[in-house]
């Protein structure tokens, strides 16, 4: 069943709505899937359409409800843009929101107030333009003990445990969590695109964390599910930078694991026809995060190597 979120007038005669998917059946738990919140980040589009289809079609495997919430900011989608347009707001940056507030404020009330008290949330995310990310589960500190168990279920790649946001205060995972509701924070791909196989392997997760949870009584099958590698400490994340401006390339991918010293890539500058640095491995390790866009600037992020010093022993 389609029901409206928040629905509020516009100047013109329009209606700004966010619509979820209501699917139940018996008795049981909830569990929300949550996307759409940057307008960039498309991943999360596939994984609802996979989820709804799975449950659509296999209603009787359902023992309890299941909301699916594709677009918390269609403006943005619309647009592909990040924020939202014409408010010059980034949708994650304002929950709980305000019943009082500004209408955007008041969108973000009304989401963060629907999805409260859920059972679990999943809140999709991709990348942006200019990162590619290995399919991860990011997670703050302090929600560590309770999540983790959570996120192992889900078999993703990678489990990010960590100090900065999503663990900014005013995101909607850090809102939910704070207040008593379970939130994962899934990333995954490069913003703009949609990778099938990844979408798949969420999907295929939060089905067996459905499963887990009572919700679904169908277990994904063998195989689907694998373990996560978890990163738990705050020091354990190597960040790669540009030292100087200039055009990065690289044959290299994520999700593979590289030795101190390795060559990850090189900025090179397109006047000159020469390589102006070398981008070496600071350490062993896996390689989670790439550049995807080629630009960069003196500073900008260009790889994350989660740091495993039992490379050295293989």
């Amino acid at each position: 069943m389609i029901q409206n979120v928040t629905a509020l007038e516009m100047p013109i005669d329009e209606e700004f709505r966010i619509v979820k998917n209501h699917i139940t059946h018996g008795k049981g738990k909830r569990i929300c899937i949550v996307t759409g919140t940057h307008g960039d980040e498309l991943e999360g589009q596939y994984v609802c359409y996979l989820i709804a289809k799975m449950v659509s079609e296999n209603k009787h495997k359902l023992s309890g409800t299941v909301d699916i919430y594709p677009a918390l900011n269609p403006l943005g989608i619309d647009t592909m843009q990040r924020g939202v347009p014409a408010f010059d707001l980034d949708m994650n940056r304002i929950f709980p929101g305000n019943n009082r507030g500004s209408m955007i404020e008041k969108v973000a009330h009304d989401i963060y107030t629907d999805l409260s008290g859920a059972d679990m949330v999943i809140d999709i995310h991709a990348s942006n333009i200019f990162l590619r990310e290995m399919p991860q589960v990011r997670i703050s500190e302090t929600t560590a003990p309770t999540l983790v168990p959570y996120a192992r279920m889900l078999g993703i790649d990678f489990i990010w445990v960590h100090q900065a946001a999503t663990v900014l205060e005013s995101t909607l995972a850090h809102s939910l969590n704070s207040t008593g509701t379970p939130c994962l924070v899934a990333e995954m791909a490069v913003g703009g695109r949609i990778s099938h196989s990844m979408c798949q392997k969420l999907t295929d997760g939060i089905q067996n964390l459905m499963f887990h949870m009572g919700i679904w009584s169908e277990a994904p099958e063998e195989g689907k599910v694998g373990d996560s590698i978890l990163c738990d400490k705050g020091d354990a994340v190597a960040f790669l930078n540009a030292q100087v401006s200039g055009i990065f390339t690289t044959e290299i991918h994520n999700g593979v694991m590289v030795r101190e010293g390795q060559l990850i890539g090189q900025i090179i500058s397109p006047l000159t026809g020469k390589v102006l640095s070398d981008v070496l491995s600071p350490c062993n390790g896996l390689l989670f995060t790439i550049r995807a866009y080629p630009v960069v600037y003196e500073g900008s992020l260009l790889g994350r190597i989660y740091k495993d010093e039992s490379i050295q022993e293989s």
